[in-house]
């Protein structure tokens, strides 16, 4: 029986929800693992996901479900939400069904946005444990991190403080002449913390490290990130992690974790996030928890190793891809599909309401502040002419030859008439379309969106990749910017045309993937356009080089990859009971 989301937090759902959670041992026996195919760590459990591919290798895949969504308000339109409620769904019509979703970061869970857990009666459970640093995957990403940027500052100080006679003979290093100015690493934490944007290092004497300008990004848009959404097993994010592109030397050569000789120190600090965590919806479907979001600054998806895992053990996985079509689902179609050699059925494009009337011409939305009452009250012209938005996003999964199936996620204040509006904009458009009440109502809530997404798993599709893996990096970006985000063409700055033409001349980076950076609340550069902008282009300042996730990102506008913390952020209404050290105030 659905929680009454009206009246309790989702923190307060979770806490009632988790009483009847399995234990790793009905898990174990639910699902049909081997008792050592599970890892027990405290109430949940990683998977050995090895152990059970390799014993289900020739068992037939299950149905294969991608979850996107339109253009988002700030607040987000409830992508996680909507992939636990079609899990519920599909639970409540009998199916074998299981999905993966993606950690949330400390940075927005701390923030404005809260923890990325869904919401209401469509949670994923436990709460606390997803939201502050589950199994400690983020923590083992930070540790590796950061050592490899301890090996290259201590590394720089000892190439100064020595002649080359002394470094071999004192260190048993060989020189690597770093350039200071051509550092393509950071430091990472997982906070937004616009403070450490920009920061100078090494301040002090010789014995204090070496003065330069230095960086933060925040952890889950870390390469190590991107590595652990890809690699097949721990020998391959081994050898991608020795790949990474730490630097450049002085004559303009990368410098490696391999050449640092600390790529496999990094590696054992992250042997234990190879395996994915075992969670559970509040309606008990299991769902696997693997890599981070941020997918306008890296690849935001779940791993390929969770979908793996989960097309082996349910009839039907659903997966969910960061933000909106144009950039979750575009890095899901082209490159995570690309890697991982699995082809979709559905995707689910997420929409609400609330966003519609935004793209529609409705007041600016501000996280932390109430509404304006447009977004409370009728007003189906306003979300009439917010659906072009809706409907480039269905003609984008179309363009990928995927069923799609739009999602109205319903708010208690949207009306049956601007419901109707949804449902004939996007049945114009060619797909299917169903309202959905899963915060309210659970998986009751999610039957009429389970049956249209089952339809569409039945139906044959023509998956198909936007470009071919030949093609040159700017003509790709050229494609994704005019066949994806409608733009009229793309103007690259002078620095990275030149890196640009550098990269294209190396075949070791021919077969790199390439992952668009840009702002997630347009389709365009910039923020503030809504709607399906016309008559723009699309500014290219430069290209970050991934070497060990073998991506190449290109990077539109001014987006950072360190986000900032907003003057009332949900730091401030968490809160921990020192009796029982439950938390409350998660959201």
């Amino acid at each position: 029986m659905p929680y009454d989301a009206t009246k309790m937090a989702d923190w307060q759902i979770s806490e009632e929800a988790e009483k009847n959670m399995p234990t790793p041992e009905q898990w174990r026996e639910k699902l049909g693992l081997k008792a050592d195919e599970m890892l027990p760590m405290g109430r949940l459990s990683k998977i050995d996901f090895l152990k059970v591919i390799n014993r289900l290798k020739g068992k037939p895949d299950g149905k294969y479900i991608e979850v996107t969504a339109i253009t988002p308000t700030p607040l987000g339109e409830g992508k996680s939400t909507t992939s636990v409620g079609i899990m519920e769904g599909l639970g409540k019509r009998g199916k074998n069904v299981g999905g993966a979703l993606r950690q949330p970061s400390g940075g927005p869970t701390m923030n404005v946005k809260g923890t990325a857990a869904g919401g209401g009666n469509a949670l994923l459970i436990p709460m606390t444990e997803f939201s502050l640093g589950l199994t400690g995957d983020i923590n083992d990403i930070m540790n590796a991190h950061n050592l490899g940027m301890v090996a290259m500052t201590s590394r720089m100080q000892h190439e100064r403080n020595y002649n080359d006679e002394q470094l071999a003979r004192l260190t048993a290093m060989r020189r690597l002449d770093i350039d200071p100015t051509r550092v393509e690493f950071g430091w990472i934490i997982d906070f937004c913390a616009q403070a450490l944007r920009n920061i100078i290092i090494g301040i002090g004497g010789r014995t204090d490290g070496y003065t330069m300008q230095s960086k933060f990004g925040i952890a889950v848009g870390s390469e190590l990130m991107a590595i652990l959404s890809v690699a097949t097993d721990l020998a391959d994010l081994k050898e991608r992690i020795n790949n990474i592109t730490v630097a450049f030397d002085k004559s303009g050569k990368p410098v490696t974790c391999r050449d640092l000789e600390v790529g496999n120190a990094m590696a054992a600090f992250m042997r234990n996030t190879i395996n994915p965590t075992l969670m559970s919806t509040a309606e008990y479907q299991p769902c696997f928890v693997h890599a981070g979001p941020f997918a306008n600054i890296a690849v935001g998806q779940s791993s390929i190793i969770a979908d793996r895992v989960g097309l082996k053990l349910f009839d039907y996985h659903v997966t969910e891809s960061g933000f909106a079509a144009d950039i979750g689902f575009e890095k899901f179609w082209n490159v995570k599909c690309r890697f991982s050699g699995l082809k979709p059925h559905v995707s689910i494009l997420t929409s609400t309401i609330r966003a519609l009337k935004m793209h529609g011409g409705g007041p600016k939305v501000v996280a932390g502040k109430a509404l304006p009452e447009e977004y409370t009250k009728e007003n189906i012209g306003l979300v009439e002419k917010g659906c072009a938005n809706m409907v480039h996003m269905i003609n984008i999964i179309r363009k990928a030859g995927i069923n799609p199936v739009v999602c109205i996620n319903r708010f208690h204040t949207d009306t049956n008439a601007e419901v109707a509006a949804v449902k004939k904009a996007a049945e114009a458009a060619g797909a299917r379309c169903a309202e959905s009440n899963h915060w309210l109502s659970g998986g009751e809530g999610a039957l009429e969106l389970a049956d249209a997404v089952i339809d569409a798993c039945n139906e044959k599709n023509d998956f198909k990749f936007l470009y071919p893996l030949e093609m040159k990096l700017r003509d790709r970006v050229n494609m994704i910017a005019t066949e994806v985000y409608g733009a009229d063409g793309v103007d690259w700055s002078p620095e990275a045309t030149a890196k640009a033409e550098m990269l294209e001349k190396d075949p070791k980076y021919a077969d790199f993937a390439t992952m668009m950076v840009k702002t997630h609340l347009s389709l365009t550069h910039d923020p503030v356009r809504k709607g399906v902008p016309k008559g723009w282009r699309l500014p290219i300042r430069d290209v970050l080089i991934y070497s060990g996730a073998k991506f190449l990102c290109p990077c539109a506008g001014t987006i950072s990859l360190m986000p900032g913390t907003s003057s009332n952020p949900a730091f401030r209404r968490i809160d921990v009971d020192p009796a029982t050290g439950k938390v409350s105030g998660l959201f």
